[in-house]
């Protein structure tokens, strides 16, 4: 860091570092926020590497090795299908991180675009889009995810319609906070300089407004993230989310439905639910570690 003395007090003076780089080093001083972020790596990481790490195909159905304890040929024993819960779980890790991640940048981009757009042009424009925002959120989400995945399956590659139908429905609440945000920002002076030079609208929004607001759009998108991963999982647990033939955490999760299963086969239902229950604590923590970073009051 660059040091500058003045003469007429006697004092150091540091320079100043920019907002980005004071967010930096208190996200880096948040441990349970960088833990957090590591363990959300190397999940990741276990999830793109499924097919070096496991040989066995989980698609294939053993009735000779059906609902087997943990054991040193299954670390995590198998299914009731004869299948390896390990080598299902880090595909399945693909699954629901896919399904979280591309929800996730569906309704940001979708919601910041609206936002912006309905609190730069306010009028008219504000009042058309806010009351289809109000419409779409107020459909129920799990209901009309359920009704329109059934209408879609079949015509789409099941993993995309659920993806698809998600982010139709949960752009709402980003496209609010952002109007918000636009709705004050744009009050500034710099804002007011660009129109009187001449600046266009796409301009001022995409290089003036939005990076003033990027510290909110990524705490939002980083909050948003765990609740996909949490609704993927649900609509899977009560069969309406990814195609069963697809392993996911939530389809194995599923398999706790059987009284059985949860009684007396726990290998086979806590391995997922663990997994599903810390990367959503992980991003949260992750998620709140950016807000306190971004936040100018700290």
């Amino acid at each position: 860091m660059e040091v500058v003395t003045d003469k007429a007090i006697g004092k150091n003076v540091q320079k100043s570092l920019s907002p980005w780089a004071i967010a930096q080093r208190k996200f880096i001083k948040n441990k349970l926020a960088m833990v957090s972020l590591i363990f959300l790596v190397v999940i990741a990481a276990l999830s793109l590497l499924a097919p070096i790490i496991s040989s066995q195909n989980i698609a294939k159905v053993n009735i000779s090795q059906m609902s087997l304890a943990p054991s040193g040929e299954h670390i995590l024993g198998t299914d009731k299908s004869g299948r390896d819960v390990f080598t299902r779980l880090l595909y399945g890790g693909r699954i629901s991180l896919l399904v979280g991640l591309s929800c996730t940048l569906l309704v940001i981009v979708f919601g910041t675009i609206v936002g912006s757009i309905a609190g730069y042009f306010g009028g008219v424009v504000d009042s058309l889009l806010m009351r289809f925002t109000d419409f779409v959120l107020n459909f129920p989400f799990y209901v009309f995810v359920i009704v329109l995945n059934a209408i879609l399956f079949g015509k789409l590659s099941g993993v995309w319609v659920l993806i698809i139908v998600i982010s139709f429905l949960s752009w709402g609440g980003v496209a609010r906070i952002v109007r918000s945000k636009i709705l004050a920002e744009k009050e500034n002076e710099y804002v007011l300089s660009s129109i009187s030079i001449g600046c266009s609208s796409t301009k001022i929004i995409m290089k003036h407004l939005l990076p003033n607001i990027l510290s909110t759009i990524i705490v939002q998108a980083s909050i948003m993230f765990a609740g996909m991963i949490v609704a993927e999982a649900a609509l899977s647990y009560l069969g309406f989310g990814v195609p069963s033939e697809i392993p996911s955490w939530g389809n194995m999760l599923s398999s706790a439905n059987e009284p059985d299963v949860l009684q007396y086969k726990p290998w086979i239902w806590i391995p997922p639910a663990l997994l599903i229950t810390f990367t959503t604590l992980s991003i949260n923590f992750i998620g709140e570690g950016l807000k306190d970073a971004f936040n100018p009051k700290n």
